[in-house]
């Protein structure tokens, strides 16, 4: 059925790629049983033992309009990439584009937050706000998401009721002379975005960060955070319209939907005298690890069980299920750890 298609995926450059950063996005790949060649050396990115998918290596920043032009099926990318595209899409070419998240990889999170100067004055941020608009027929903002920092600007001036004095926009490289005389003008950088603030080449800045700690030694302060964002995976929805590829697509998701939920998760294996089966049956009952019934082999002294584990469960303490286990009768408890646990083909909603 799938023999002739192929499936084309966004694989992100930069730290997703290290194998030592971004989460290890290689190994993930490969307990789901993707294994990569290439990837981690700046591509070409291959698939060796998956023919049909056909790795594409760019920059997440681009996958968005890639995904929205049918060049890739799906992509790993930033919910802030993605979304950044998706607005410059509507404001420079007045065309809506249709993009889905269909799984999140639980890796490279950040904020996006508006930066400014330290308010000393005692004024809240939107007084500061508010006062600046009044002083300033045109804003200067600075920003590597241009786009998703005229979304906030907009909106946030129009709250202020300066919707119609500041509703003129011009989105330029840093530091072209303003294309507008009166309204907002967003400079698109390529990084240090914090030093373009403090430095007073702008009025304030939108930035991505993780623990602020780089804007804290600026001596910055945030003013709001816009979004959260994580990698995920991606897709254009007319893949569905492809029933070969709609397949492999959903095999690819399946698949790493099993890698991710295996995070943490082992095999606990152990042996237990036949009399004292009802003991460890209640125990098992009792904190719940198993679902509709316990995995067991039962033999003519002994009987065989294997119950899955979270080893962070702040609610049953991984080595205390075990101590106990064994104070019940439990012996030759084995722990082996999970590539993947898929719970079964409805684990994935696209």
């Amino acid at each position: 059925m799938m023999n002739d298609a192929k499936l084309v995926i966004g694989m992100p450059a930069g730290s997703l790629a290290d194998p030592n950063r971004g989460g290890n996005l290689i190994s993930l790949l490969e307990h789901a049983g993707f294994q990569t060649k290439g990837y981690d050396q700046g591509g070409p990115t291959n698939f060796p033992f998956n023919a049909a998918l056909v790795g594409w290596d760019g920059r997440p920043q681009e996958f968005g309009a890639q995904l929205a032009l049918g060049e890739l099926d799906i992509a790993i990318a930033g919910d802030d990439w993605v979304r950044e595209r998706i607005l410059e899409y509507r404001y420079e070419y007045g065309e809506t584009i249709e993009l889905e998240k269909v799984l999140s990889l639980q890796r490279g999170h950040v904020r996006i937050v508006t930066i400014n100067n330290r308010i000393d004055d005692g004024a809240g941020y939107d007084d500061w706000f508010k006062a600046l608009l009044s002083e300033k027929p045109l804003i200067t903002m600075v920003s590597e998401m241009p786009y998703l920092a005229l979304e906030w600007f907009r909106a946030k001036a129009k709250a202020q009721g300066f919707g119609e004095s500041h509703g003129d926009y011009s989105i330029q490289k840093f530091k072209t002379p303003p294309r507008i005389k009166q309204g907002i003008v967003i400079y698109e950088t390529w990084g240090k975005t914090e030093a373009k603030v403090v430095h007073g080449a702008a009025d304030f800045g939108l930035e991505i960060t993780q623990t602020g700690s780089a804007i804290r030694n600026y001596g910055l302060q945030i003013g709001e955070e816009i979004m959260r964002s994580e990698t995920g995976i991606w897709v254009n929805p007319k893949v569905k319209k492809d029933p070969e590829k709609y397949e492999l697509a959903r095999m690819f998701l399946l698949n790493l939907h099993g890698s991710i939920s295996a995070a943490n998760k082992v095999l606990v294996l152990f042996n237990v005298p036949n009399e004292k089966v009802p003991v460890i049956l209640d125990y098992l009952r009792e904190n719940r690890l198993y679902a509709d019934e316990p995995t067991s082999n039962a033999g003519q002294a002994y009987t065989e069980f294997s119950v899955q584990m979270d080893t962070r469960d702040k609610t049953l303490a991984f080595a205390r299920a075990r101590y106990e286990l064994a104070r019940l009768g439990a012996t030759g408890i084995e722990t082996v750890p999970l590539d993947s646990c898929i719970p079964g083909i409805d684990a994935i909603a696209f």
